[in-house]
C-alpha cells in the first residue's frame, strides 16, 4: 500500500510554513533588522533569500521527495556510506536545537498564561522574567512543551497536518491583527520609515550582509533537514518548485509583518528608548519590552495575549518539525514509531534540562548549534555537487508536475551556498577570536562539541548503517508514481 502523505497542497504548505515560521521570525527578525540599518538590512536580506534559502529549500525538497528517507539515509543514498556522517550531523544539530528550543516554547507558555491573567502590566514582565527564567520552575513548562510536540507527532503525518491546519491560519491572523494595530498607533510612520528606508552607504558594511545571511538561515529553516523530512510525505504529483518559492517568500513575509508590528509599536510608544529596546537581545525584547510596550496602548492586555499566543503557536509548529526529524530518523533504524515518540520525548527533556536551568548553558548551546546550521547547509550543497549539480537539477528538481522549470542559475547558486557557508563560519570564528578558547562562546568550546559529534558519527557510523540496512524500509514506504524516486533509484550512489 502507498505511504500516508499530506492530503492536499494546502495541508502540506501549512505544515511547511509552520516548520519555517518560529520564534526567529517574531523575536529575532525585528531586533536584527533594527540593529543593522533597517531598510539597508532588508535589501541584503532579500538577496540572501534567493542566494541561500530558496536554493537550499529546493535541494531539501528534491532529496526528501526523491528518496523518501530522513537525513541519514538520504545522504547515504546520494553520497554513499563514507559521507553518511553528514546526515548524522544534520539530524544531531536539529535534535540539539530542539532540546533548548523546548525551553523557549516553555517561556512562551508561561508568559501566555500570565498575560491571560492580566499580570504582565507595568514592570511585571521584567520581574517575572527575573524570577522565572533559568529556575527549576521552567522545567515544568519545558516538559509541557515537549509533551505538546510529542502529542502531535505521535499521530504521524495526519497529526502534523491537522494541527498545522489550525495553528498556521490562526498564527497568520494573529500576526496580521497585531501588525494592523501597530500601524494605527500615533507616529507609527516613524517605525515604517526606519524599517523601509535604506541608507545606501550602509551596504558597504560587510556585517549587514552577514547578519542578513544568518537571519535567512535561521528564519526559513533552509539547510536544517526539516524540509527534507516533511517532503517524505509529499504527494507524487506535488509542484515542489513553486512550493519552494512560496514557502520561502511566505515565511519572510511573516517576518516582515512581525518587524512592522514591533518597530511601529516601539517608535510610537517609546521613541526615546528605541535603541535600548531593540538592543535588549531576543529574550529581553520579547519577554520584557514587548509587554511593557503593549501595556501602553489601548486594550494592550488583549494584544499582549494575542502576541504570546502567536509566539507559542510559532514555537509549537517549529518544535513539531524538529521532533519529526528525530522520530523519523530513529524509525528508519527499525524502531517502532510510537515507542520512539516516547523515547525521543525523554531524550529532549533530559538534554534540555541544563539549558532550562542555566543561562550560560542556554546561550552556549544556541551559539554552538546556530553556527552548526551553517555546516548543515554546507553539507547539503556539497552532497548535490558530489552527486552532480546538473544531474540533480534535471532529474530531481525539474521533474514532471512542475509549473515552471528551474534554470542553470540554480546550479551556480548551489556553488555559491558552499562559499557563503564557509564565509559565514569563518566570520563567526573571527567574531569570538579574542575570547578564551573554552569560554561560553569560545572557538575551542564550539570545536570540542563539534568534534565529539563528528567522532561519534564516524565511530558509530558503520554499526548504525548496518542496522539501517537490516531495517530497510518496507513495502509501504514507497510512493507510487514518484518520478524523483525512480530517477534516484536508477542512479543511486554505491554504498
Amino acid at each position: 500500500m502507498a505511504r500516508k502523505t499530506f492530503t492536499s497542497r494546502w495541508g502540506l504548505m501549512l505544515a511547511m510554513l509552520g516548520m519555517a515560521v518560529g520564534t526567529g521570525n517574531i523575536w529575532r527578525f525585528p531586533r536584527i533588522a533594527a540593529s543593522n540599518g533597517g531598510g539597508s538590512f532588508l535589501i541584503a536580506w532579500v538577496v540572501f533569500l534567493f542566494a541561500w534559502s530558496i536554493p537550499l529549500i529546493l535541494v531539501e525538497w528534491a532529496m526528501g521527495k526523491g528518496v523518501r528517507r530522513a537525513p541519514i539515509a538520504a545522504f547515504r543514498h546520494f553520497v554513499g556510506d563514507r559521507f553518511a556522517f553528514m546526515g548524522m550531523w544534520v539530524a544531531w544539530v536539529v535534535a540539539a536545537i530542539a532540546a533548548y528550543y523546548a525551553t523557549v516554547m516553555g517561556w512562551t507558555i508561561r508568559f501566555l498564561l500570565e498575560a491571560l491573567r492580566g499580570r504582565l502590566g507595568g514592570g511585571a514582565s521584567a520581574r517575572l522574567w527575573e524570577s522565572f527564567s533559568f529556575t527549576p520552575q521552567t522545567l515544568v513548562f519545558q516538559a509541557l512543551a515537549v509533551s505538546m510536540a510529542a502529542a502531535v507527532v505521535y499521530f504521524g503525518v495526519r497529526g502534523i497536518e491537522r494541527i498545522a491546519r489550525v495553528l498556521m491560519p490562526s498564527l497568520i491572523v494573529l500576526v496580521v491583527v497585531l501588525m494592523v494595530r501597530a500601524l494605527t498607533l500615533p507616529d507609527a510612520g516613524r517605525g515604517l520609515r526606519f524599517l523601509f528606508t535604506p541608507h545606501w552607504s550602509d551596504l558597504a558594511n560587510y556585517r549587514i550582509w552577514l547578519e542578513a545571511l544568518a537571519q535567512n538561515a535561521w528564519d526559513t529553516g533552509a539547510g536544517w533537514g526539516l524540509v527534507l523530512t516533511y517532503a517524505i510525505y509529499s504527494r507524487a504529483k506535488e509542484d515542489t518548485n513553486l512550493n519552494s518559492f512560496m514557502l520561502a517568500i511566505g515565511n519572510n513575509c511573516i517576518s516582515l509583518m512581525a518587524g512592522i508590528m514591533v518597530l511601529c509599536t516601539v517608535f510610537s510608544v517609546m521613541p526615546h528608548a528605541a535603541s535600548q529596546v531593540v538592543g535588549a537581545g531576543n529574550e529581553g525584547l520579547t519577554f520584557i519590552w514587548v509587554p511593557r510596550l503593549l501595556d501602553e496602548v489601548p486594550a494592550g492586555g488583549v494584544f499582549m495575549v494575542l502576541f504570546f499566543l502567536a509566539l507559542m503557536f510559532a514555537a509549537w509548529t517549529s518544535l513539531v518539525a524538529m521532533f519529526e526529524v528525530g522520530v523519523r530518523t530513529l524509525q528508519e533504524f527499525g524502531f517502532q514509531r510510537k515507542r520512539m515518540v516516547v523515547g525521543f520525548s525523554l531524550f529532549l527533556f533530559l538534554a534540555g534540562v541544563p539549558s532550562s536551568l542555566s543561562a550560560p548553558v542556554f546561550r552556549n548551546q544556541d551559539f554552538v548549534w546556530s553556527v552548526g546550521l551553517m555546516v548543515s547547509g554546507l553539507f547539503f550543497a556539497v552532497t548535490v555537487l558530489r552527486w552532480g549539480v546538473g544531474r540533480f537539477r534535471t532529474k530531481l528538481v525539474n521533474t514532471a508536475y512542475q509549473s515552471f522549470r528551474i534554470g542553470r542559475w540554480w546550479e551556480w547558486s548551489v556553488r555559491l551556498v558552499v562559499a557563503l557557508a564557509v564565509i559565514m563560519i569563518g566570520w563567526w570564528f573571527w567574531q569570538v577570536r579574542e575570547l578564551p578558547l573554552l569560554s561560553q562562546e569560545g572557538i575551542g568550546n564550539m570545536l570540542v562539541q563539534w568534534a565529539v559529534v563528528l567522532a561519534a558519527a564516524v565511530l558509530l557510523g558503520p554499526w548504525l548503517l548496518e542496522r539501517m540496512t537490516r531495517a530497510e524500509p518496507v513495502q509501504d514506504e514507497a510512493v507510487e508514481g514518484s518520478p524523483e524516486s525512480a530517477a534516484v533509484d536508477s542512479e543511486a550512489s554505491p554504498r
